[in-house]
């Protein structure tokens, strides 16, 4: 019993390992692509960035996968290796941290966007009714949808 335990152990700390590098390679993938496009929703951004890791500011600990910046606009994106409702629901607060975090962009219009491989119409869907650009790879590119897009 000790033997497939310390096995069974063994294969979740792979599979964790397994999991937390897909992640890293689709956030990888789509700030990339986003860092060579740099135009979303008509508007140039001139910086963007990633944390890899979550910051305390102000007292609320936050991580953004991808931050957009420029002198009018910000645009924080959630990356998802398969995106799922859960995802789509935990955004919108993203705003409000950011709002907190960031008192130096308050003036700035925010816009919420999720980048993954993998998209159902459900969760798609759920984007377009909360306004939240949905951006996705399609082939050797993205695309991005945004036409719901509300500014938070």
């Amino acid at each position: 019993m000790r033997k497939l335990s310390a096995s069974i152990k063994q294969v979740n700390q792979q599979m964790g390992g397994m999991a937390n590098s897909n992640g890293d390679m689709v956030q990888d993938y789509f700030y990339n692509a986003l860092y060579h496009r740099k135009t979303l929703f008509g508007q140039e951004f001139d910086e963007i960035k990633t944390e890899k890791r979550k910051i305390k500011k102000t007292g609320v600990e936050v991580q953004y996968d991808v931050l957009l910046v420029n002198g009018k606009s910000v645009c924080i994106v959630e990356v998802k290796y398969k995106a799922d409702t859960n995802d789509v629901r935990r955004i919108p607060s993203m705003s409000e941290k950011f709002r907190q975090n960031y008192p130096e962009h308050a003036d700035k219009k925010l816009y919420l966007a999720l980048a993954s491989m993998s998209f159902d119409d459900y969760v798609e869907n759920e984007c377009k009714n909360l306004g939240i650009a949905i951006i996705k790879q399609v082939g050797d590119t993205i695309e991005i949808y945004d036409e719901h897009l509300k500014v938070f």
